[in-house]
């Protein structure tokens, strides 16, 4: 956390923030009639609370969404923000936005703000596309032959092209979010906050968000992104805020916040077990105790480097003698994609009759090959010959992959979107021939593979 000496040089300065809410009681506004109605019962009101006929109201309950919340960001720094649902994110955000008040602590903002915290904010519904994407670039301060400049640009990122001239209230919630956004980034902020308003667009548009906030970034600019989605929090963000109810839990290097915020509670699901047998997966044949997401030194976790193996680990009773068992995974990555599915091929079992016991078998996928993301596994025991499934867990455990950016893994230098389900590291190998009539040049040797 900086000190007052140096906050002078932040382009966010967040001190002791704290933000109170009232629960339990609703004000409303009262008419003229309220009040006369009010004035006029008060007496019998009074009367009855003496003699215990009508109970006094309930007392004031409140709840801090944030509590003495210090933090600083500098001018061109991409910083993430994470957490839990309730942590205070959304809260933070709408206070750097000027949309709420702190109830206490101060947040000093040092450049002009672009904020995009929930679908059409700020947009009037009457007005058309057009006419709202100058009216929100006059609220962000841009004079309007800056807007003018940038409108083409904002128009076909958005792709409401064939919409422009519509008002926004026939707009879809997809192309309010695109426009919004659109406007958001393209106008030149000093200071991009965005919240996970970027979940309901679709998948194309959030990568297209995201290369955007990156470019962004790269210009110097500063950006506080919220977000639940991970990778996207590794790859944009060298540092990160985690928040846990209201306060700052971690603030540190991305891979190691993200990291710690996976393997707590949390997080997603790296281990489940079944402890009552009578209430486990299974048949009178087997019986599952439970599935575990192993790292390559065996520590349970939800939180995968890229580059190492991962280990999903089943464990299992035989209640009964006489089967050839056998234990499989499928692999799907969040957008409910199968990756693949592996069954146990160890050479052991195969064809092999299991005795009663547990048993505990390992599928070990290697490294650089999954992508970033989150990775959710299937657990079933089947038998093959005669075909007999004994047990199937759905989502039986889930981890997140989280990509390198050290430049040794199949992501290379690149620090933009990779689509696709899986992400191996392939070996390259270059050969280089002289342009005709030029001095030869010194290459070195690149073996085949």
């Amino acid at each position: 956390m900086p000190t007052s000496s140096d906050a002078a040089g932040l382009a966010l300065h967040v001190e002791g923030l704290g933000k109170r809410y009232r629960i339990g009681r609703r004000l409303r506004y009262k008419a003229l009639r309220d009040v006369l109605a009010s004035a006029a019962g008060a007496p019998i009101r009074i009367a009855r609370t003496l003699i215990g006929r009508e109970a006094p109201p309930p007392p004031e309950q409140t709840i801090w969404a944030l509590r003495n919340v210090s933090f600083g960001v500098g001018h061109g720094e991409v910083v993430g923000v994470i957490g839990r649902n309730g942590a205070g994110k959304s809260t933070l955000l709408k206070i750097l936005s000027r949309i709420t008040v702190p109830t206490e602590g101060r947040a000093e903002i040092r450049g002009r703000v672009g904020s995009l915290l929930e679908v059409g904010t700020g947009f009037h519904l009457e007005l058309t596309g057009g006419e709202n994407i100058f009216l929100n670039g006059a609220i962000l301060g841009m004079r309007r032959t800056e807007i003018a400049r940038k409108f083409d640009e904002i128009v076909a990122f958005a792709g409401v092209e064939q919409f422009i001239d519509s008002p926004v209230k026939h707009y879809s919630s997809g192309m309010y979010l695109r426009l919004a956004f659109s406007v958001a980034a393209h106008l030149d902020p000093e200071i991009l906050l965005v919240d996970e308003v970027l979940a309901v667009g679709d998948v194309a548009f959030q990568r297209k968000c995201l290369d955007k906030m990156q470019d962004v970034g790269r210009k110097g600019r500063t950006v506080l992104f919220v977000s639940h989605n991970m990778p996207a929090i590794a790859r944009l963000c060298e540092r990160t805020i985690l928040l846990d109810a209201g306060g700052v839990q971690e603030d540190g290097p991305s891979h190691r916040v993200v990291a710690n915020y996976l393997s707590s509670d949390v997080g997603t699901t790296a281990a489940r077990e079944w402890r009552d047998p009578a209430s486990a997966p299974g048949n009178h044949t087997a019986r599952l105790r439970a599935v575990r997401v192993r790292a390559s030194d065996g520590t349970v976790t939800d939180a995968i480097d890229i580059r190492k193996p991962v280990g999903i680990e089943m464990e299992f009773d035989v209640c009964e003698p006489g089967w050839i068992l056998s234990p499989n995974f499928d692999f799907y990555n969040e957008e409910g994609l199968l990756l693949f599915g592996t069954i146990d091929t160890d050479a052991h079992w195969r064809n092999r009759v299991r005795e009663p016991g547990t048993y505990t078998a390992t599928a070990w996928v290697p490294g650089n090959l999954l992508s970033e993301g989150t990775v959710i596994v299937d657990a079933e025991l089947l038998t093959t010959h005669p075909a007999a499934q004994h047990f199937f867990e759905r989502q039986a455990v889930a981890f997140h992959v989280v990509d390198s950016m050290e430049g040794d893994s199949a992501r290379g230098d690149w620090g933009g979107s990779m689509p696709g389900a899986v992400r191996p590291l392939l070996r390259w190998s270059t050969r280089v021939a002289p342009l005709p009539d030029a001095a030869p040049a010194s290459v070195g040797k690149s073996d085949a593979p």
